[in-house]
């Protein structure tokens, strides 16, 4: 589904495994003019009112009301959570009155294979309009809204692949059976992870020093880490300046943070100590705000030379880019979105206020782990980023998010999808926060 990145990038991963290619819901060869106008009026205003949160007070205001059609309900004390909800009731009356996805389900119903998913109404709308396969729904945060289980939870054959173990408890307590729940991890794309973990380790080995310049929190756990990661991945010596990359969102909400975090580190970037990547993803409007700002700063001799812009127009090239990058990035920067799982790869990730619901719990998971902090006020980044440095804390939330985030996400799904269970790789008991 095309909104936001979330859902396209969770489905990105599991490209090997699609017959053919990975399909857009709501933008696919055929698509009937009706469906469409539904999807996109959905899209229209999810972005819009991403943006308009902005607007100081109004703005709020309006993003809170929204917020409360998708917010997650407290999980203590354990009780039933299996009554519906009014987003689903009109979910479901557009299948009935509407015929939204039937076009869709028939036209896959004619060569059935497995039906993977990142979203929770195409799932539906396979279920709903009798798809002969099996149905596969990859969640994409760390706690989900009542939302995405039907509204009889406990007759359906949606099968559950939760990124957590607080999703998959979640899911139980909404009322889906047991069986039907498998815990996989987030699906992490394959050229950051490696078959073996091999590329993820190599990286990390290669970015600590990065993070930590006093090499304070390596000499204290130098054994360990060169246990973890392998004695010839743990170096020693810089190969690169700090490499930080900001991600903005897919409505293009918070550009303007990254254009602030630039002038705080305008200096350490135009002399070569930092590298800074500005991710506008596949939005143009956004890629064009970087580059005028930055002209407008006499910065556009340093584009490509200290200052990135990492835009492509389509988003699984887009996808491709920002993998490559990451590889040599050291820091993420970023609203606690479904990228709050790439602290897996090693990736400390300094938190940009979060935008609705399911990212204030993904912003607390990252907390709990430790592989996430909160940012500080961004004109002063210069300030309190050299702080972090010199601490040896922005290594360490490194090493949180490789140890205890899932790594196995996209292997445990294809696994589970043909049948291979035995295979599957063990996610430990603590990710349950």
């Amino acid at each position: 589904m095309d909104m936001g990145y979330g859902h396209q990038r969770a489905a990105y991963p599991l490209k090997s495994i699609a017959y053919g290619k990975i399909i857009t819901a709501n933008n696919y060869q055929g698509i009937p003019e009706k469906d469409k106008n539904i999807w996109v009026g959905s899209r229209v205003f999810y972005e819009f009112i991403s943006r308009f949160k902005m607007v100081p007070f109004i703005g709020e205001k309006a993003f809170e009301l929204y917020d409360k059609f998708q917010a997650i309900p407290k999980f203590y004390p354990r009780r039933d959570l299996s009554k519906s909800n009014v987003q689903l009731a009109e979910i479901y009356n557009l299948f009935e009155n509407s015929d939204w996805g039937r076009h869709l389900i028939k036209k896959l119903a004619k060569k059935p294979m497995p039906f993977v998913t990142t979203f929770f109404v195409t799932a539906m709308m396979a279920e709903y309009f009798n798809y002969p396969g099996e149905i596969f729904c990859v969640l994409c945060d760390t706690d989900i809204s009542r939302s995405w289980v039907p509204p009889k939870a406990k007759d359906s054959r949606i099968i559950y692949f939760a990124p957590n173990k607080r999703v998959e408890d979640r899911l139980k307590l909404y009322g889906v059976r047991p069986e039907r729940i498998f815990l996989t991890g987030f699906p992490l794309p394959e050229e950051n992870v490696g078959n073996k973990v091999e590329i993820l380790k190599a990286d990390l080995g290669r970015r600590l020093v990065q993070l930590d310049p006093a090499r304070i929190y390596i000499k204290e756990f130098k054994s360990s880490l060169q246990t973890h990661l392998g004695r010839s991945n743990l170096k020693m010596h810089p190969v690169r300046p700090l490499t930080i990359t900001f991600a903005v969102g897919g409505a293009g909400a918070q550009r303007e943070l990254g254009i602030e975090i630039l002038e705080s580190l305008k200096k350490e970037v135009t002399h070569g100590k930092m590298i800074l990547n500005l991710v506008a993803g596949s939005n143009e409007d956004v890629a064009k705000f970087f580059k005028q700002t930055i002209r407008t700063m006499r910065l556009s001799s340093h584009l490509g030379k200290g200052i990135n812009i990492i835009f492509a127009p389509n988003k699984m090239d887009y996808f491709r880019k920002f993998n490559t990058v990451l590889r040599r990035t050291d820091i993420l920067w970023t609203k606690p979105s479904e990228l709050s799982f790439y602290c897996g790869l090693g990736l400390p990730v300094i938190m940009a206020t979060p935008i609705g619901s399911q990212e204030i719990f993904n912003q607390k998971w990252l907390k709990l782990i430790g592989a996430g902090i909160d940012q500080e006020e961004a004109k002063y980044t210069n300030e309190w980023l050299a702080d972090w440095l010199n601490s040896g804390w922005l290594a360490e939330a490194a090493m949180q998010g490789f140890l205890e985030a899932p790594k196995h996400g996209t292997y445990n799904i294809e696994k589970i999808v043909f049948h291979k269970f035995e295979e599957t790789k063990s996610i430990q008991n603590f990710l349950q926060y």
